[in-house]
């Protein structure tokens, strides 16, 4: 008895030490031992405090995985979550190695850990090993692979589909004591060190250490997963301090530790056999370049400047280390420097002092736009990766009262830093969804002015600018709303000039195509969809489904079974009992307020812009001047007034 109780107490004792100190054992280098098994290549030991969590991977990208669209599909994540977390759009390219974010959910799965992604085998060179470590770039083992996947090694094929599981964690029960919120998998790269890791993540080094089951003179190898403790998201500010120099060539390896511990110091262990399997992946990673340059035709890119240089009125009037005409000649041959010749020029301590720092009391709703204060004066900093010059170059030259206004920007580390207008009434979806006792809804007015201000944005995008630009990401939550709740059209992340005098053969209007397909659930058009097609239609579409939140305060994509909302108009305004269809389609917060007649227009109006065909919509310049009656109706309209409109003409042929 006296024994068992003695083993008892030592289990517990145990489980204790390994949640206080070793959240999980650090992989090293054994997952380059493909036919060895080791307790750590299998993957994170289930030990959080919760089943399953929000996680985060870090990515380094590379050709082909080098926009949001592409490393979601690898990584089973969604292009929007990855665009969100690193402050850029779905489609904006990422530099290669650029370090990346990915938000991931955790869950268990058996013994172990894991988020659950797919791979198909693309050669018949695809080896566990290389999908592992080179694909991946670690965030899996060849062991996990191999003992989740039923195919043996020699047995690969092209086409066969592997369950790949990446490497996460949730914060143990003793972690979220302390604080922390998520666990982050950081893949070292070369002269990476814990000491300089956690120090710019903002933790304590022993934290660090101890989340890794670590010593203080223990070894860290490049293309292995750190866990990073983390008590708030991690940002992209943070991962592009990080180093992304290229793997340097092989060379001698360093002394062996000796025995008085002074060598085991070395935090990244540059080994030859380590530079070799280097090399290797290098010679790998060409051949799949120079394949895919044959396979896919360059793109179209815009002709580069007559020369490379920096121009003097565009360098921040003060120099230091962090700004750096380095950064600055690395963006202007890729169009920047053109795009802000009219912009206000912003230091980075200037944006700092106005965002507290970047701190998250100023971030907007978590997305990578952070409110500031210039002396009084408020604005909106919105961070990015990437070549922001073609959204640049479009807001620059257009100058309209419902379109957010593009004031500054400012350069820093590779980051560029756009200022805005700022709009304090947050998005038109944020404003449908936060009716309550303390916020009171949108009144049947101002749905009708906001509309109307987003018709005019959009007409003046279709007609008066030349060449016509295609907004082709409108939904409500890149309508934002001013002080006085009037519209402002923002994020012209994928907004495109078009041609239209050309037509087709019969006559059409003319239209562009791309097989890039990005955008909004729920919004996008079917052509769009179904064969890339870009229309102004293409907008209308998105401004039918913006007019039926608006008149039913419901999200584009929810709706019962999953309906998407513009499938459900129809059968509203078609049959009998319409009046009554209306009224139980309206936005319950506005209960009676508002005129039935004008909402039966605005229905059909939307209705009409959501015709699965292009041509049953109407143009914008069409849909504006409705919507423009509507407006100068429902001014005119005194709820105190509100007429019994059961026998109204245009509603009672549905009686």
């Amino acid at each position: 008895m006296k024994m068992k109780m003695e083993l008892m107490l030592l289990t517990v004792v145990s489980v204790l030490l390994a949640a206080v100190h070793g959240q999980q054992t650090y992989l090293a280098n054994n997952q380059l031992d493909c036919y060895n098994n080791f307790n750590s290549t299998d993957g994170y030991l289930c030990n959080g405090a919760a089943p399953s969590c929000n996680s985060y991977l870090t990515f380094r990208s590379i050709d082909p995985y080098n926009n949001p669209t592409s490393i979601a599909y690898l990584l089973g994540s969604t292009p929007s979550d990855i665009a969100s977390a690193n402050n850029i759009s779905d489609v904006d390219p990422i530099p290669v190695r650029t370090p990346v974010l990915v938000p991931v959910n955790c869950s268990c799965s058996g013994n172990y850990s894991q988020h659950n992604a797919s791979y198909t085998l693309k050669t018949a060179a695809d080896t566990y090993f290389g999908v592992a470590n080179n694909t991946y770039q670690g965030l899996t083992t060849c062991q996990s692979l191999m003992h989740q996947n039923p195919y043996g090694d020699r047995n690969l094929t092209v086409g066969l589909v592997l369950q790949v599981p990446v490497r996460c964690a949730c914060p143990t029960a003793a972690q979220t004591a302390a604080g922390v919120n998520y666990l982050l998998t950081y893949l070292v790269d070369w002269n990476d060190a814990p000491e300089a890791l956690a120090q710019r993540f903002g933790v304590d080094q022993s934290t660090l250490l101890a989340a890794n089951d670590l010593s203080s003179d223990g070894i860290i190898f490049p293309f292995t997963p750190l866990l990073v403790p983390l008590k708030t998201k991690p940002t992209p500010l943070l991962l592009q301090q990080l180093p992304t120099s290229p793997p340097p060539s092989p060379s001698p390896p360093p002394p062996p530790p000796s025995s008085d511990g002074g060598s085991s110091k070395k935090w990244v262990f540059i080994g030859v056999g380590i530079g070799a399997f280097c090399l290797l992946l290098l010679l790998i990673a060409l051949l799949v370049f120079r394949r895919q340059r044959r396979q896919h035709p360059k793109p179209n890119l815009p002709p580069k400047s007559s020369g490379d240089y920096t121009p003097s009125s565009l360098l921040p009037t003060t120099t230091n280390s962090d700004d750096t005409t380095k950064s600055w000649s690395a963006y202007s041959s890729s169009g920047l420097k053109n795009a802000v010749e009219s912009l206000t020029s912003y230091k980075f301590d200037d944006l700092q002092k106005a965002t507290q720092f970047f701190s998250e009391s100023t971030r907007i709703n978590g997305s990578s736009v952070f409110r500031a204060n210039f002396d009084g004066d408020e604005a909106a900093v919105k961070v990015m990766i990437g070549d922001v010059s073609p959204e640049v170059n479009i807001l620059k030259r257009i100058n309209h009262s419902n379109i957010i206004r593009l004031s500054g920007f400012c350069v820093h580390r590779g980051n560029t830093y756009l200022v805005y207008e700022f709009a304090p009434s947050g998005s038109l979806m944020d404003c449908l969804g936060k009716s309550s006792a303390a916020i009171s809804p949108l009144s049947w007015k101002q749905r009708v002015q906001i509309a109307n201000d987003v018709a005019s944005a959009l007409n003046y995008l279709h007609n008066y600018t030349e060449p016509p630009l295609i907004h082709k990401n409108l939904n409500s939550s890149n309508i934002l709303l001013d002080a006085n709740l009037r519209a402002k059209v923002a994020n012209f992340g994928l907004a495109r000039a078009v041609e239209l005098d050309n037509q087709d053969e019969d006559g059409g209007q003319g239209f562009q195509q791309t097989r890039h397909v990005v955008g909004t659930k729920g919004y996008m058009a079917p052509e769009y969809i179904e064969g890339g097609v870009i229309t102004p239609q293409l907008d209308v579409f998105g401004f039918g489904v913006v007019l039926l939140e608006l008149l039913s305060g419901r999200a584009a994509s929810g709706g019962e079974e999953h309906t998407l909302l513009h499938e459900s108009i129809t059968v509203v305004l078609e049959g009998d009992d319409v009046r009554d269809k209306i009224k139980a389609f309206m936005d319950p917060s506005l209960k009676s307020e508002y005129p039935l007649d004008l909402a039966f227009s605005m229905a059909q109006l939307a209705k009409s812009c959501v015709a699965p065909q292009l041509n049953s919509r109407p143009t914008m310049a069409q849909a504006s001047g409705t919507l423009s009656k509507i407006l100068s109706s429902t001014l005119d309209w005194d709820p105190s007034d509100a007429e019994d409109l059961r026998y109204s003409r245009s509603l009672s042929y549905g009686r």
